[in-house]
């Protein structure tokens, strides 16, 4: 046996042994899986959900023929069978293959909802990356797929799997902060693009024409592919889609929330006006629960408040404050005689070597995407809900495009989550969906 073989099946018996754990065994039939979306993300959520199951990765999907048949080759090496996946250009292809039992999604924002709604109608249980959608309808819909066709659909909302903040959840759930009515939300990663690359002619091995899909059709440039996307907002809503989305996700998930009744924001480009980016720079939302406003603030430039949580929580309680990232947790009591709580990321490098020397892979969030695949593949089993459900998705992401919309008419929303509505306001309902490019069809919650 060399090492490479070795370690595989090393890994291999570690997933038997994790599943075994949720009384899972999967020994008799592997899932096959399919993948859209292969680059750094997609690999990341494949990559870990390999680490935990013993399952047959079968098709890849990529509108980027170069990536594509570069996950395949590392798939290869990384899957106990050591067999190369098909590939296709198009997931539509994929899809009519009908031979996945689950479907992985990391496409970029605008790119979410159209192939999660033709997964589960495919028959494919889904794990599909935040946000869920780009508006609020095609979130919607998406939610209205998962239900109709009796799917499981986990959001890549990972927070809620993070060993070290479910800790800090149940700090909260005992009461230990006491009554909370406020709650900080924030990032202050300077991650808003400043270049200002010139138009040019897309790359042979990149379908600009299927990447761009049903957003408006614009000039390419070196920005767009890959991965930079995120600084414009016909592909994503900003910041507050991208960030604000897991950190308001956090907070609800740790305090048992809904949907917030009202919704306020206000913002802009007010420093950085040089760049083709046109993602905001400086931005605040409030969203208020009634008896909890929780507050995001997001900045592209300067330093953050507190240089040890950029991007992170901040919990206030009558008897302590907490405060909650990625990387750590910090819980503070108001008695100065009572001690305090530390805990910091585990990194589980030694259980999972590999993680060492993959490309561009968070090491901090891998402990938590390998959560969340592990009650992903055991809602699959029971057919349960999981932690991330597409309901929980669809509310955390539809909440923050809202806030764009209160920014963009300048005024606070108040939102009627029955009725799917903006109370009272027609200008902001016309707002809830963006308009499709031809061919593509926005999807409809009524019709899918």
């Amino acid at each position: 046996m060399n090492r490479r073989h070795f370690l595989k099946a090393s890994a291999a018996g570690l997933a038997f042994s994790t599943l075994k754990s949720y009384g899972l065994d999967f020994s008799s039939t592997k899932k096959r899986v399919g993948l859209i979306g292969s680059g750094w993300y997609g690999k990341c959520d494949l990559l870990r959900l390999i680490q935990v199951a013993p399952i047959d990765v079968i098709s890849l999907c990529d509108v980027d023929s170069k990536m594509l048949s570069e996950a395949a080759d590392l798939v290869s090496t990384r899957q106990l069978s050591g067999k190369h996946p098909r590939t296709y250009g198009d997931y539509r292809e994929m899809l009519a293959e009908k031979d996945l039992d689950i479907v992985l999604i990391a496409t970029p924002d605008h790119w979410h909802a159209l192939p999660m709604i033709d997964a589960v109608k495919s028959g494919a249980d889904v794990y599909v990356q935040k946000p869920t959608g780009v508006d609020v309808v095609e979130s919607h819909a998406m939610l209205a797929a998962a239900r109709k066709y009796g799917r499981v659909v986990q959001v890549g909302t990972q927070r809620r799997s993070t060993p070290h903040l479910i800790e800090a959840r149940n700090l909260i759930q005992e009461g230990k902060l006491g009554k909370i009515a406020h709650v900080e939300l924030c990032c202050y990663y300077h991650m808003r693009n400043r270049q200002n690359p010139p138009d040019s002619t897309p790359p042979s091995h990149f379908d600009y024409e299927m990447w761009t899909g049903p957003a408006p059709m614009l000039p390419y440039h070196s920005l767009v592919h890959p991965g930079k996307w995120r600084a414009y907002m016909e592909y994503g809503n900003g910041i507050i889609g991208d960030m604000c989305v897991h950190m308001l996700d956090m907070a609800r998930w740790m305090m048992d929330l809904g949907w917030p009744q009202k919704i306020s924001s206000q913002g802009g480009i007010l420093v950085d006006a040089q760049s083709r980016a046109n993602i905001t720079d400086t931005q605040t939302a409030t969203f208020d629960f009634g008896d909890l406003q929780a507050v995001w603030q997001h900045r592209t430039w300067g330093d953050p408040p507190d240089p040890e949580y950029p991007w992170a929580a901040f919990f206030y309680g009558e008897k302590g404050t907490l405060k909650a990232s990625v990387h750590k947790f910090d819980f503070i009591p108001r008695d100065k005689k009572a001690k305090g709580i530390h805990r910091d990321v585990a990194f589980e490098l030694e259980q999972f070597p590999e993680d060492k020397t993959e490309k561009r892979l968070e090491k901090h969030v891998a402990p938590a995407i390998r959560g969340h695949m592990k009650d992903f593949l055991n809602c699959i089993e029971t057919r349960g809900t999981p932690v991330a459900d597409i309901e929980q998705g669809h509310i955390s992401s539809a909440s923050c495009i809202l806030a764009n919309i209160a920014m963009k008419l300048g005024r606070t929303l108040e939102w009627d989550p029955i009725a799917h509505r903006v109370v009272g306001d027609e200008e902001a309902n016309a707002l809830l969906a963006r308009p499709y490019r031809k061919p593509w069809i926005h999807p409809d919650p009524e019709k899918v």
